[in-house]
């Protein structure tokens, strides 16, 4: 069906064109009628000092740039998927598309994101580790720019864990996973009834159990010789979600309250002493600078480190061309001028985030010790893609086996072998439905 509409249209596009006299010289409706070629950029940057970096990216180049202008498109990261979708089959994509590398796997194999391969600069693709390219390359074409990526850190309460005599772990000798839960049973001894070592908000239990679990030699999804995945549920993969477990039933170091929570409904119970650290993503130093009381003194501190050593899985913030765009070459040129290395670093601090641009990466602004940003850049050497980066039918296993299974795991209503049962049996049989020959 995708294809007879895509047809349908390009007939039906044909016909307009011959109808209207427009020649294929880019003389005709492609461009407005002052001979300008217009651009529409949705971007997905929500937090103030990231869309001011964003708007004044797209103004600078506006400026120098008369003949090609960039019309800024505020999106929302709630509710993209559905839009995107909506858009493209209507016609009515934007030329460039901000996204994330995991929500791309439909879109590029259903040939709505052009193959960038031919339009990208030598020097873009080189200042880009492979490692990151891999998560957004599906089939043969890569069909989006990682640029912006985001570690998950330990923030933790400096003072509780000094008072403690702790080990303070750095990028170069953090704890492992055994030593971060003996660490956990001695504070919350320390602490006193009713508060914890952790807090684990586990309101998406999937990509912190399985981004995580790369540090414990775990994938879950496994790449065969003929192409195809399958899930096998090994050593590795069990390390995280049983520690995770072992420290909410058993040794009561974890708060089972939060097991619910997103990462911001835990930062009260932070500020006021209740969790002396919470995982959670790297930008949400930023929610911590704004709201914690005066003098509260914290600390980023790097993820457990296991059989992989801090090898963690994420996906990055793209950017993406519409297939149907008929500009593809000058969005191309504007990728490039948004994404040049000190045009970079400033995305990465407006949205606390780090980049995937080698080059970026080593600016002095993103190797100071205030707000952990030294320790973020050390672990961003280690970051590679999801497990389940170009998985097609991952949404719907995520959804539909692997959400629930995780939260009943991890809230106690199923045990070791049942988990596993329903990621591998029953996540197998959805992943099957997406790889028929």
């Amino acid at each position: 069906m995708r294809r007879l509409t895509r047809i349908a249209g390009a007939l039906a596009a044909a016909l307009a064109l011959l109808a209207t006299g427009c020649t294929a010289d880019g003389s005709g409706d492609e461009r407005a009628g002052d001979g300008v070629i217009r651009l529409r950029f949705q971007s997905l940057a929500w937090q103030k000092e990231s869309v001011d970096a964003n708007k004044a990216l797209v103004k600078e180049w506006n400026a120098t740039h008369p003949r090609i202008q960039v019309d800024y498109v505020q999106g929302s990261w709630d509710s993209v998927h559905d839009q995107l979708l909506t858009s493209f089959e209507g016609g009515e994509a934007p030329d460039l598309i901000h996204d994330a590398s995991d929500d791309l796997a439909d879109f590029a194999y259903g040939g709505y994101l052009a193959d960038l391969r031919p339009l990208l600069s030598e020097r873009l693709r080189a200042d880009i580790p492979a490692h990151s390219w891999r998560t957004t390359t599906f089939g043969d074409g890569i069909h989006g720019v990682p640029f912006l990526q985001e570690p998950r850190m330990i923030m933790a309460n400096r003072k509780i864990l000094t008072q403690a005599g702790v080990r303070i772990p750095t990028a170069e000798r953090p704890w492992s996973w055994e030593e971060f839960r003996s660490i956990a049973r001695d504070l919350t001894a320390r602490m006193g009834k009713g508060r914890y070592a952790v807090a684990w908000p586990l309101k998406e239990p999937v990509s912190v159990s399985l981004n995580l679990g790369l540090s414990a030699g775990g994938r879950l999804f496994h790449r065969e010789p003929d192409g195809k995945v399958t899930l096998r549920f090994e050593d590795g993969d069990a390390v995280v979600p049983g520690t995770i477990r072992a420290m909410v039933d058993t040794d009561r170091t974890a708060s089972r309250a939060t097991l619910g929570s997103g990462g911001s409904d835990t930062l009260p119970g932070f500020f006021g002493g209740k969790y002396a650290m919470v995982p959670l993503g790297f930008s949400y130093r930023q929610q911590i600078v704004q709201q914690a009381p005066k003098g509260f003194d914290w600390i980023v501190l790097p993820a457990p480190a296991g059989a992989g050593g801090l090898a963690q899985g994420v996906s990055p913030q793209t950017l993406s061309i519409a297939e149907d765009s008929p500009h593809k070459e000058e969005a191309a040129r504007f990728l490039d001028f948004f994404l040049q290395p000190r045009n970079t670093v400033r995305l990465a601090l407006g949205d606390w985030m780090l980049p995937t641009s080698t080059t970026a990466l080593a600016d002095p602004a993103l190797h100071t010790p205030e707000f952990g940003w030294s320790t973020g850049a050390a672990v961003a050497r280690q970051l590679r893609p999801a497990p389940a980066q170009s998985v097609r039918g991952y949404p719907e296993w995520k959804d539909k086996v692997a959400t629930p299974a995780f939260q009943e795991y991890y809230s106690g209503a199923i045990g070791d072998d049942e988990l596993r049962r329903r990621l591998v049996e029953d996540g197998n049989r959805v992943l099957a439905r997406y790889q028929r020959d």
